[in-house]
């Protein structure tokens, strides 16, 4: 990769972000709206709302990111947008890796602005600080990104692309921790769980509910989603391919 085309790359995506309410508002309102709607449906239960909101944080980034992200590169190859990019000394890794800051730095704002809301307006309750919870969900927002662009190799079209959410992203929110402790799964989905990033990212936001300081076990976490991101986008680039056919 090379540090100016990288930037240049990530100031093109995030001006065509600008020019696009409507994803800004996918962004940025969807998640904020959806949480107040668990607010009102766990009105009587403060301490269920506070543990399910908890998790929400981190897992509206990541299914908003992947569908934004998957089906806008099948946009860049379909219009022929990648194919001239890659006529320049714009590299693979340039473009995917641009993609992962420019979106990480949309999903800072989304994470912050979603995570003030809960605190402040609809009391969520955590142990820990605000501050872990928007690091987590900023980097379970880039773990969709990476995974939508991953998916987007893949599709033929924007239909295809969407398709790959229940395969990618579904098993993983079932099996992540959210609707049954994975300490009471059989061993096969169990050790299924184990493979799989957002796991990871669950249980690190449940460390920050749990406890006033960071664990040993949310670091860990943290980095295992990291890893995953980088992984991600690195088998991405080795996919991507120019045109869909």
């Amino acid at each position: 990769m090379t540090p100016r085309i990288l930037a240049s790359t990530v100031g093109r995506i995030l001006r065509q972000l600008r020019h696009d309410p409507r994803t800004i508002g996918m962004l940025v309102v969807v998640p904020t709206v959806l949480l107040a709607l668990l607010y009102f449906m766990f009105d009587d239960a403060p301490a269920l709302f506070d543990r399910i909101a908890l998790i929400m944080l981190g897992v509206f980034p990541f299914i908003v990111m992947f569908l934004i992200t998957s089906v806008a590169m099948l946009r860049e190859r379909t219009s022929g947008t990648l194919e001239r990019l890659l006529t320049t000394p714009l590299g693979k890794l340039d473009l995917l890796f641009g993609y992962g800051i420019a979106f990480g730095l949309v999903a800072t704002v989304q994470a912050a602005v979603t995570t003030g809301l809960a605190y402040w307006l609809l009391d969520l309750d955590t142990a820990g600080s605000p501050g872990w919870v928007v690091l987590i969900a900023v980097t379970n927002a880039v773990l969709g990104v990476a995974l939508g662009l991953l998916a987007s190799a893949f599709a033929r079209t924007e239909f295809q692309a969407v398709q790959f959410m229940p395969v990618v992203a579904f098993p993983q929110i079932l099996l992540c921790g959210l609707f049954v402790p994975r300490e009471g799964m059989v061993g096969w989905l169990h050790a299924l769980s184990d493979v799989m990033p957002l796991t990871y990212a669950v249980e690190g936001l449940q460390q920050v509910g749990r406890y006033a300081e960071p664990t040993g076990t949310m670091w860990r976490d943290f980095g295992v989603v990291a890893g995953a991101v980088v992984l991600a986008l690195v088998v991405a680039s080795a996919t991507l391919r120019r045109r869909t056919a």
